[in-house]
């Protein structure tokens, strides 16, 4: 079981009562003395797999510094984001809404577009910026490109990436492919070769992506010292997302493996690592460290056929099974979680906004919906904070849709457009034993209630692709008559 400070106790109850009777943040901070607060920072890969790194058991990836951070605090077996691709997770995570309840369940179009997440929804930066936060983000956005949905309008005091959906690593080559792209008078450019920016400005950066990001960090981390000021960091490495791209210098700390996807996959996962661990050193040379709660986690599975390991999850991103959705997590706070543990029960992605308010003594804002709940009591009871509750996931296809609900230790399973299928996670992590014809009334009864939480779903408000949105419309989706059809056995 693992134990927090009584202070923080304390303080984690005095919230949860203010945010239950309406008193503001202003009201909670005569409460405290000057600098309770903890610094948050967020840490979120890019496609990172299950199996990717050292504490979940890697045995061919070394991430010493992200092992060193999960054995002085809590691992998770089963942490949920709540989409299995980039962007609608990002905006669960931002807004603590499931996507499709805001319409984000696809990724935004490629390059330029005008549309993104809407201010209307309150981010997590602006809640805690509200608390007296300095707010800050790195690294990738793909929330929206146009300056209506930029980081700076969503609360973040500080940004410093790019707002598509990836990026090529090595400057001195996206930079020359971006120039000569500018010079034959081309406006519609890809992202992944344009500029990096800070705070709107564009940027000429000159290191290995993940290193400048990590730089930016470290920066950050200076700047809120000098503030006196608690901070939430919101650090979106784009890495192990493709392009595979590597340094020669982490190529070689990964000669063991041949396959050459996986070499460099890995040695992209090691900058990460080595990122987390120049941040670590600098809040320790802050005088930070001991005040700072540090999460990581990975936006969505790993993905098949670039060098991710997901074991042992089924498939990968993209996919409503276990390794779609389904990503390694850990929580660090010293003297406030218990070190070593592993924490069995499902959480997920959407919880941390109500759980970062919690903790930094925010009020959420009147009338805010969220879909996941402030997890700290549950984490110090050691007990399951969504027990006899759903996880959902849901992934649209062409003219059908991908669907799964947890509940417990059971999960429902229609994939792929074929039956739906029932296993017992909690025993089956692999999802290999198919038990609908066992519970045929459980596997119906968890269809049902997915089906009534769809119903408020939201028409997507935009589509990665133009001919993705026509086939929309031609084939008259979401087609949930079809997706939750379930037949008298319990199969569809």
């Amino acid at each position: 079981m693992m134990r927090f400070n009584r202070k923080i106790s304390t303080l984690i109850s005095v919230v949860i009562v203010a945010m239950s009777t309406g008193v503001s943040s202003c009201a909670l901070a005569t409460e405290k003395a000057a600098g309770e607060q903890p610094n948050i920072l967020f840490i979120l890969a890019d496609d990172l797999g299950y199996n990717d790194v050292g504490f979940n058991g890697s045995k061919d990836i070394s991430t010493p510094n992200l092992d060193a951070l999960a054995k002085q605090g809590v691992t998770f077996d089963a942490a949920y984001v709540a989409h299995p691709f980039c962007g609608p997770s990002r905006a669960a995570i931002m807004t603590g809404r499931y996507p499709h309840k805001i319409g984000a369940q696809f990724n935004l179009p490629e390059d330029n577009s005008n549309v993104g997440v809407s201010a209307d929804e309150t981010f997590i930066a602006q809640t805690m910026k509200n608390a007296g936060y300095f707010t800050g983000a790195m690294g990738k956005w793909h929330l929206g490109e146009a300056p209506q949905y930029h980081p700076n309008k969503h609360g973040f005091d500080e940004f410093y990436g790019f707002l598509g959906g990836g990026h090529n690593y090595f400057p001195e080559e996206f930079e020359k492919a971006y120039n000569k792209r500018v010079a034959q008078g081309l406006t519609n450019i890809n992202m992944y070769l344009t500029p990096l920016e800070h705070n709107g400005k564009e940027v000429r950066e000159t290191e290995y992506i993940t290193d400048g990001l990590s730089r930016e960090a470290v920066t950050f981390v200076d700047k809120a010292t000098a503030k006196q000021q608690p901070f939430f960091l919101y650090l979106a490495y784009n890495a192990p997302h493709v392009p595979l791209q590597a340094k020669e210098d982490d190529l070689a700390q990964f000669r063991h493996i041949k396959d050459k996807k996986r070499r460099t996959y890995a040695a992209m996962v090691y900058a990460v690592d080595r990122g987390v661990g120049r941040i670590v050193s600098q809040l320790k040379a802050n005088g930070q460290y001991e005040n700072t709660l540090i999460v990581f986690m990975s936006d969505n599975g790993g993905k098949l056929g670039q060098g991710a390991n997901n074991y042992p999850l089924k498939e990968g991103k993209g996919s409503v099974q276990e390794g779609g959705f389904r990503t390694p997590m850990l929580m660090h706070w010293p003297k406030h979680i218990k070190a070593g543990n592993r924490f069995a029960h499902p959480v997920l992605a959407l919880d941390l906004y109500p759980t970062f308010a919690a903790i930094g003594g925010a009020s959420l804002p009147e009338g805010k919906i969220l879909d996941g709940k402030n997890i700290w009591p549950s984490l110090m009871a050691n007990v399951a904070p969504h027990e006899n509750e759903f996880i959902y996931v849901l992934r649209h296809r062409d003219g059908y849709s991908d669907a799964a609900a947890r509940r417990n230790q059971y999960k429902a399973v229609k994939n792929h457009n074929q039956n739906w299928k029932l296993f017992n996670v909690a025993q089956d992590i692999s999802e290999e034993n198919d038990i609908s014809a066992k519970h045929p009334a459980i596997l119906r009864d968890m269809v049902s209630s997915m089906e009534s939480w769809s119903w408020n779903n939201q028409q997507p408000k935009w589509f990665h692709r133009s001919d993705e949105g026509a086939r929309w419309r031609l084939k008259a989706m979401p087609r949930f008559d079809k997706t939750f059809q379930v037949d008298d056995h319990g199969t569809k």
